[in-house]
């Protein structure tokens, strides 16, 4: 993609060109993770479809050259806010709204200016919202906020605008008034057709199973809170080990020592009744009469007995 710039502005052009094509596949990769997870929550899609460009070097020299400016590299960034631009088709209006705010919602994506048209329609009749974002490109010695404008329309706004974009090309601004009334007037035909199948779609919705819905939510709520931290996190991997030991271990043993655990005890508490004995015996008068093998040797006492003996 080459621009009849000034010599020694086509490498700098050249990335450029690297961090709009980056850009597109940040934003992309965006949409598409968001499209997924609606379709697995919802089992619905919001986007038909997605189409993405970088501007032609026609397109970016003529708005150049309309605005009075020189055709620079810099002129080019600075003032070119579509030269990295996706469109977005959905099928009803809701939608739109709805993938504006998630695109809205993402921490490293910075919103820059928004344009409205479908609440505020331009006079010949296009209906399209438009948002100017920036995206974060981390390169190998920095980090450089790149723009990309993203259109979000209908599948009826997307064909009258294809459709008008055609025919009102060749005229470039100065087409025949009727031809402009007749082309407003099938935009407000699309925009009727978007509000009735609008109303149908939520009407629809109305017979579906709230009941079964909203237990389904709770249940996919409560999975999600409970593993969510653990997509982040790592196990040492001998706690790991132990923890998938223990649950595969055999029957017998798990019998085994439980077992074990059981002959302990009995030895313990078999210990601390000979203990208790031993003191009493001791403490006692008639310590004399206990047989000594069972508390252990007394030296005195023995040669008390012997000597009482002879």
């Amino acid at each position: 993609m080459e621009l009849p710039m000034f010599y020694g502005q086509g490498e700098e052009w050249n990335r450029a060109l690297l961090l709009y094509d980056a850009a597109l596949k940040e934003v992309n990769t965006k949409l598409e993770i968001l499209n997924n997870e609606f379709k697995l929550a919802h089992q619905y899609n919001p986007i038909e479809h997605i189409t993405s460009r970088i501007k032609s070097p026609q397109s970016i020299a003529k708005k150049i050259r309309h605005n009075n400016m020189e055709l620079t590299g810099e002129n080019i960034v600075k003032y070119i806010n579509d030269v990295a631009g996706i469109r977005i088709i959905c099928s009803f209006t809701s939608d739109i709204y709805r993938i504006a705010d998630l695109i809205r919602k993402q921490s490293d994506v910075k919103v820059l200016k928004i344009k409205d048209y479908i609440t505020n329609p331009k006079p010949n009749g296009y209906m399209s919202y438009h948002m100017i974002v920036t995206v974060p490109i981390f390169l190998s010695q920095e980090v450089v906020e790149t723009k990309v404008e993203i259109q979000i329309r209908t599948i009826a706004m997307d064909f009258w605008a294809s459709l008008e974009h055609k025919m009102y090309y060749k005229f470039e601004g100065n087409a025949p008034s009727h031809i402009t009334r007749e082309l407003k007037e099938c935009a407000d035909i699309v925009s009727f057709l978007d509000q009735k199948m609008l109303a149908i779609n939520e009407e629809i919705k109305t017979y579906s199973d709230d009941t079964m819905d909203h237990y389904r939510d709770i249940v996919s709520g409560m999975f999600h809170s409970k593993i969510k931290d653990s997509y982040g996190s790592i196990v040492e991997d001998n706690i790991a080990e132990e923890k998938v030991a223990e649950k595969n271990a055999p029957k017998e043993v798990k019998a085994i020592e439980q077992k074990e655990v059981i002959i302990d005890n009995d030895i313990n508490a078999y210990s601390e009744m000979v203990s208790a004995l031993q003191e009493k015996a001791l403490k006692s008068k008639t310590s004399d009469k206990v047989p000594f093998s069972l508390f252990g040797s007394n030296k005195r006492k023995k040669q008390e007995m012997k000597a009482n003996a002879q």
